[in-house]
């Protein structure tokens, strides 16, 4: 357990009950698989059916439903989003000696995909807004880097935390160079931009079901395109390159990318109830505007005014000043109290792995890190497991209430 912090005494007063005794209350997670019936009754059906390995009926099914969403033709499902990011640089060509622009504010992977193809990644700052990559940074990065000859080789997205990102700018400034586009869309299934579906932007678009989205597979990924050639090609490189011969025949490197049949058939199950899903959380994010956001000095993102976002995650920033907490007193009280809650992404250009790769910017996503926090916002959460949460911020957070 975390030690006390002025911010968890004044939870033991506020809720000593819950406080002293965390065991008599369930835990609360940040995001858990929400799977039922349906994704029993069809990984029992696959499971029967003996198409085990990575080709099937279901994934075909999953691919067709996964296009459909994200309003491509085109998709191959993969192990991994991670993946995903790896076949689509590859597939661009990009390798050793190349770089790559990849937003500062994301999850590793989108980051370590180009160091597997032996590139190197240029990372961009992020828009205060959004928090995705900011385009006008984007675009004078790209015109620094023509004026010296030196053109990344593609350009990396990340819609996070559900929100696409600007495609609008950020497609102006790459069409201007021709650099290809990467959508990382791992966070953002059933979101929009300017009525075009997360995933649809870019050369190729990239999806995760990783065990803690909105859809989930346990593990798992697509690689989305309008392109059938770029598809076709990242099955073949998906499973490890064979080539179409009696015997196994390679002529090149290829990767055990593809997933299962069994876990897709959890993902048509998933898929089928994915609007209810995002309406849910929806309405939990809704819950926690409403009871925290009087607490002067915790806010909420601007929603978008060109699209919609998922709501995968519901997070909120604290000013350490006006709250009286900073975000690390809080997370650690909600800790003691049996309350998963996380710090936003680490911007890449502060990791040790990426210690003196070449940043445009930095401070913005630098501030994000330190006062944002994820709070729990698994679809399955209940009204009163979501009262605990406010309830424990709340008590956290004795500043002033807006009017």
């Amino acid at each position: 357990m975390p030690p006390s912090t002025p911010c968890t005494v004044a939870l033991r007063r506020v809720t000593p009950h819950v406080a002293d005794h965390p065991h008599h209350v369930s835990r609360i997670y940040l995001s858990p698989p929400d799977v039922g019936a349906t994704e029993r009754q069809l990984l029992l059906e696959a499971f029967d059916s003996n198409w085990i390995a990575p080709v099937g009926p279901f994934v075909d099914a999953f691919e067709r439903e996964i296009a459909e969403i994200v309003g491509v033709e085109h998709v191959a499902a993969l192990s991994s989003g991670t993946a995903g990011l790896h076949l689509a640089l590859a597939i661009l060509g990009v390798g050793p000696g190349d770089e790559v622009v990849v937003p500062t504010l994301t999850f590793v992977a989108t980051a370590n995909a180009v160091a597997y193809t032996g590139a190197s990644p240029i990372f961009v700052d992020a828009d205060p807004t959004s928090w995705c990559i900011d385009p006008d940074l984007l675009s004078a990065e790209l015109d620094r880097r023509a004026a010296r000859g030196r053109l990344p080789k593609a350009v990396i997205t990340v819609d996070l935390y559900g929100r696409c990102a600007d495609y609008q700018a950020i497609s102006a400034a790459c069409e201007r160079f021709d650099i290809p586009v990467v959508e990382d869309a791992a966070e953002a299934l059933g979101s929009s931009y300017r009525d075009r579906p997360a995933g649809s932007f870019g050369r190729m678009g990239v999806i995760s079901f990783n065990g803690n989205k909105i859809a989930t597979t346990g593990g798992g990924g697509a690689l989305v395109s309008s392109d059938p050639t770029t598809i076709e090609r990242a099955r073949h490189l998906a499973t490890q390159a064979r080539e179409p011969a009696p015997h196994y025949e390679h002529r090149e490197v290829g990767y055990n990318y593809r997933l299962s049949n069994l876990l897709a058939a959890v993902g048509v199950g998933q898929l089928r109830e994915l609007g209810e899903r995002i309406e849910r959380r929806r309405a939990i994010e809704a819950r926690y505007r409403a009871g925290l956001g009087a607490i002067e000095g915790v806010s909420f993102p601007a929603p978008p005014s060109d699209g919609e976002v998922n709501h995968w995650l519901t997070v909120v920033t604290i000013d350490a000043e006006r709250v009286g907490a900073t975000r690390e007193d809080i997370r650690l009280a909600l800790e003691e109290l049996d309350i998963e809650s996380r710090p936003v992404w680490k911007p890449m250009h502060l990791q040790t792995l990426h210690q003196g790769r070449p940043v445009c910017g930095g401070a913005v996503a630098q501030r994000i890190f330190e006062t944002g926090l994820c709070l729990p916002s698994g679809s399955q959460l209940t009204v009163d497991d979501q009262q605990r949460v406010i309830d424990a911020v709340r008590a956290c957070a004795p500043g002033i209430h807006r009017e």
